[in-house]
């Protein structure tokens, strides 16, 4: 079993995340990513937080890649 993770940033865009990772909320309730790879949101926008829907392209949100 491959135990890398990998975090990648989409400028303008989400984090998209993959591996074998365990995603929980601040007060450390697991939250079920239904796959081994999820777009994360950074925009604050998502209708379905933690992960991204895509309202990034609709509000203009913009920061880097790196």
């Amino acid at each position: 079993m491959n135990n890398e993770v990998s975090v990648t940033l989409y400028e303008d865009g989400p984090l998209l995340l993959r591996g074998d990772f365990v995603l929980q909320g601040q007060d450390g309730t697991p939250i079920d990513p239904g796959r081994a790879t999820v777009a994360l949101c950074r925009c604050g926008k998502s209708g379905l937080k933690p992960f991204c829907d895509g309202t990034h392209k609709l509000v203009g949100f913009s920061a880097p890649g790196q």
